[in-house]
């Protein structure tokens, strides 16, 4: 005769010599007793939340219960959303491995990398970087990550981007100078962005600030070496366009007199000590990451033998996560990058590092006969003429000739075109420019900061400039911009792109 005792939970079988518990309870009911403990239940709303939580324990126990591990919340996002926004790493470390795609779209077309930026979460936007999340991928608005973080102001979140764009920050602080993020302008400085970028019509971020009334924005520029004199495309300053935007006073913080000694053409020595004292610069990383010898005094690229000509390597594609996509290959920590886009030829190991140009306040207006018409700028406008033999007021300038000449340029669409030129010459330093109407009358030509990254040693590039490899292959520089420089090999025509890494890109 068989005798049951009753109880609660489970039922117990008594038998003769023996007791047993039965096996009715499922493994599902179990599993959703074990989440009630944990204080979830299995519903989507649970799911998101442990994913937030980082709780890659109650995570398991709802797969293992069944629950779907892509299903998305009201707003189109998956959990591994969700987990990025909040910087939850172990959570998206089992999401991934459960098949959530890494750059899967959700809300507005954006990626959990661009969760993860919009949530400010530092380190977890350098964790998905090192998984393989495409920094490229854009949301509906055409905003990429990066873009993203500076619209945001999350200066944190800039700095992990910025490693791994350099060829986009310019594009960058052009947008951090219009919404005014002051901390993300010093960010991207810090990484490489050019104080001198600009927009299609010729504006600077400076004048970009001051034209949309940021005054702390603008007073940062200023302090890290804008240009108060740079002009636009219709010849505008920044305190022109913040004058007539109705904000004198950050015009006013623009506006000053030239300083003695400010209008005068700068010497290769000048521009190299304006670009830091090797003497006291740390050591430079090689390649392949790792210490190298101490930067030697920085010379001017002409006629200099670099290291042996090198064959760019291929980018690396991203880890490769069961379960998930294969992203596109990017250009990242941990991953070995070509140092530029354009066609590929063997080149020594070269890294631009920095920019420099100068603008000076004064403008050439025209010539007329043996005199030229000279605008100084300052806190007031005033026009001047000198003629050849005469030196410029307040400056250490000679006009060693006035004339005219026909030539082709961007200005004039490429068509030969009348303008007049000035050329002075700088009594203290030698050097000699020349000044035409319609430019900024600069005290150097653009002059790029470039590093042979297998020696250290660090050269001035300017346009114009011929050096080669040590096994002979001989190269120009065709031209230095603020976020590149052309390199073109002299044998062949053919050209190569380096972006600016800048110093710690």
């Amino acid at each position: 005769m068989i005798g049951f005792v009753k109880r609660w939970w489970p039922v117990m079988l008594v038998v003769p010599g023996i007791i047993a518990f039965s096996a009715c309870r499922k493994p599902a009911d179990a599993v959703k007793s074990d989440l009630g403990e944990a204080g979830y239940q299995l519903t989507a709303d649970d799911w998101f939340r442990a994913a937030r939580a980082n709780d890659a324990t109650a995570l398991a126990r709802f797969v293992k219960a069944g629950f779907k591990p892509d299903t998305r919340d009201f707003s189109e996002d998956t959990a591994l959303h969700a987990a990025a926004a909040s910087g939850a790493e172990a959570s998206a470390d089992f999401l991934l491995d459960h098949g959530i795609p890494i750059d899967s779209p959700g809300t507005s077309g954006r990626t959990p990398l661009m969760a993860a930026v919009l949530g400010n979460q530092a380190r977890m936007i350098r964790w998905l970087l090192r998984q393989g999340a495409d920094p490229n991928a854009k949301d509906a608005d055409g905003f990429p990550p990066l873009m993203l973080a500076v619209r945001e102001g999350h200066s944190a979140a800039v700095a992990e981007l910025a490693a791994v764009h350099g060829d986009k920050l310019d594009a960058a602080i052009l947008l951090a100078a219009l919404v005014g993020q002051t901390e993300v302008i010093d960010t991207l400085t810090n990484y490489g962005a050019s104080v001198y970028a600009r927009m299609e019509d010729g504006r600077t971020p400076l004048m970009i600030t001051a034209e949309n009334g940021h005054s702390e924005a603008t007073k940062l520029l200023l302090d890290i070496g804008a240009s108060r004199f740079s002009t636009d495309n219709a010849g505008r300053t920044a305190a022109d366009l913040a004058s007539a935007a109705g904000h004198a006073e950050i015009a006013a913080l623009i506006v000053r007199d030239p300083q003695p000694g400010e209008i005068a053409i700068e010497s290769a020595s000048q521009i190299a000590l304006a670009f830091g004292d090797p003497a006291a610069a740390a050591p430079v990383d090689t390649r392949e990451g790792q210490p190298g010898d101490a930067p030697s005094e920085i010379v001017s690229i002409e006629n200099q033998t670099l290291s042996a000509a090198v064959v760019p390597a291929t980018s690396a594609g991203a880890p490769v996560r069961t379960g998930s996509q294969t992203p596109p290959a990017a250009t990242g920590s941990g991953q070995t990058s070509k140092p530029d886009a354009s066609p590929s030829f063997p080149m020594p190991p070269l890294v631009m590092r920095q920019y420099r140009e100068r603008e000076l306040p004064l403008r050439i207006r025209g010539v007329d006969g043996e005199s030229a018409t000279i605008e100084i700028i300052g806190t007031s406008r005033r026009e001047l003429r000198v003629k050849p033999g005469e030196t410029i007021p307040d400056s250490r300038l000679v006009v060693t000739s006035v004339r005219q000449r026909v030539e082709s340029s961007k200005l004039n669409l490429g068509r030969p075109t009348e303008v007049s030129v000035v050329e002075v010459r700088d009594t203290t330093s030698g050097e000699t420019r020349e000044w035409i109407t319609g430019l900024p009358a600069a005290a150097h030509d653009p002059v790029a900061l470039i590093e042979d990254t297998a020696t250290g040693k660090r050269y001035l590039a300017t346009p114009g400039r011929s050096f080669k490899s040590a096994d002979g292959t001989g190269y120009i520089v065709s031209d230095v911009r603020p976020n590149q420089i052309v390199i073109e090999n002299t044998a062949t025509g053919a050209t190569r792109t380096l972006p600016l890494r800048g110093t710690r890109g």
